[in-house]
């Protein structure tokens, strides 16, 4: 099968078309034959080598979320049989990623894709909504009456993010550069403050119950350090960091304020089930994906190269089927 191939730990540059065999079904398998899968920012920290996630595995292919077509089901009666239309992810390393022609992923890592969205749509959505919902719900427990800050709201959790805190009631609070600001009000969020236009702590009117940090301190103005700051997060509220290799310095940090706050890092959890929930939510018209680029499966380099940038507006999606077609 047709697939992008990380060649070696590095940039853009490694990441190569190639032929690879299709993968292995075992167990509770399910091979999916891949209409579309999202480029998220974790793609390019594996494949240059942060975390050592590669580091014995290259060349290899990567890609966290899917959408597309069973072709073989792992038993006679398992739940997702040949033809049925399916969205999952694939978070571990025994399992070849979703940049590819074909993927097998355990069952229960998938659900049906929804109804009113296309594969493309659909591919870009699994992986970044399921780390919100691990936010909002599983960690934050956000509902009625809470005040939520969500940083970099327009990005491809971020987007999400909004949408589950407004869906659970909350005051939604969300940062993003002033041309973005429209979306996030369009997803939900009842205030939009512009993070270069002066310190986000300077715009809030009170503090809020829980913080959704997307940034931590990463890109050197310590978004992290400072949604720590009493006239951001309240006595007792709930700092939560997604970056994941960010929160070990966060969780230090918190201690030191001694103002009961709760913190935790997130990873999320690959179970069908709360994508089946998803998948109603998209059906009901309470949840919508924003693409901000797709790319066909031969330029997974350059999709990688955009997400790296940071800014990237919603999600950027591979259209497999257009290396099936002869390009787009």
């Amino acid at each position: 099968m047709r697939a992008s191939v990380i060649t070696a730990i590095g940039g853009p540059e490694v990441v190569q078309p190639g032929d690879v065999p299709v993968p292995d079904v075992m167990n509770s398998d399910t091979l999916v034959r891949v209409k579309a899968a999202g480029v998220n920012p974790i793609d390019g920290k594996m494949r240059s080598g942060k975390g050592n996630m590669l580091t014995d595995r290259v060349p290899c292919v990567i890609g966290g979320e899917f959408a597309g077509v069973v072709v073989q089901a792992s038993y006679e009666l398992a739940p997702f049989q040949p033809g049925d239309e399916v969205w999952g992810v694939l978070l571990t390393p025994r399992y070849p990623g979703a940049h590819a022609e074909y993927v097998a992923c355990p069952f229960m890592s998938m659900a049906r894709k929804p109804s009113n969205l296309s594969f493309i749509e659909a591919g870009a959505v699994p992986l970044a909504v399921l780390t919100a919902w691990a936010a909002v719900i599983d960690a934050g427990r956000v509902h009625t009456g809470q005040r939520v800050l969500i940083h970099a709201g327009a990005g491809g959790v971020g987007h999400f993010t909004v949408q589950l805190a407004h869906y659970y009631g909350a005051h939604v609070i969300a940062t993003a550069s002033e041309r973005n600001h429209d979306l996030l009000r369009d997803l939900g969020a009842d205030e939009a403050v512009d993070y270069s236009a002066g310190p986000f702590e300077s715009a809030l009117d009170e503090p809020v119950d829980v913080v959704v940090d997307l940034i931590g301190n990463a890109k050197g103005d310590r978004t992290g350090s400072r949604s720590l700051d009493a006239r951001v997060l309240r006595d007792g509220g709930t700092y939560l960091c997604v970056p994941t290799g960010a929160f070990p310095e966060m969780h230090d940090e918190v201690a030191e304020h001694d103002r009961g706050l709760v913190a935790s890092g997130i990873k999320l959890s690959p179970d069908g089930r709360t994508l089946e929930t998803v998948t109603q939510l998209f059906e009901q018209g309470d949840l919508r994906v924003e693409l901000e680029r797709v790319f066909p499966l031969a330029e997974a380099g350059a999709a990688q190269a955009m997400v790296d940038g940071g800014h990237v507006r919603g999600k950027v999606v591979l259209d497999i089927d257009a290396e099936r077609n002869g390009g787009s």
